[in-house]
């Protein structure tokens, strides 16, 4: 039931799906959806043992990216007026959970996690890098894993 992972998983559970997760941020990049999906597909498939299936697995996902949020962080004053001395990118993604071998372990929970960025980057800089925006998915990927299947 324990691996060097971290992961708690019963061994009756052999399976994982994960529907595309959709961008519903009205500001996000069209690339959004198919990068988080990829990568949370990745990520499962290194860290766990389950076999991946297109649908109904022992363990399903499904979701929604919700808000992509990039804003001024770190308000300092230049000359009497208040300037951004950092900007943020904010990401959150709604989960629904559904573990079919125990639903108590089940859930519908939103993960956040942000990155901060120079005040000379604008969004599309940010969105152009492509390590940027990934570091951020990262953690809330990894969120979604400690909470699914390592009982964090």
């Amino acid at each position: 039931m324990y691996s060097f992972s971290g992961t708690n998983i019963d061994p009756a559970v052999r399976t994982f799906s994960i529907q595309t997760i959709q961008n519903n941020s009205p500001t996000g990049p069209a690339f959004l959806t198919q990068r988080f999906t990829e990568d949370m597909k990745d990520y499962f498939q290194r860290n766990t043992n389950l076999q991946m299936v297109n649908r109904d697995g022992d363990l399903q996902f499904e979701g929604a990216i919700v808000a992509y949020d990039f804003s001024p962080a770190a308000i300092q004053q230049v000359g009497g007026t208040d300037v951004a001395g950092q900007n943020r990118l904010t990401i959150q993604v709604k989960i629904r959970f559904v573990n079919t071998k125990d639903d108590t372990q089940s859930f519908d929970q939103t993960f956040q996690s942000f990155g901060d960025f120079p005040a000379s980057q604008d969004i599309a800089t940010v969105n152009n890098d492509q390590n940027a925006v990934r570091r951020i998915t990262t953690n809330v990927i990894t969120e979604i894993f400690n909470k699914s299947v390592a009982n964090w």
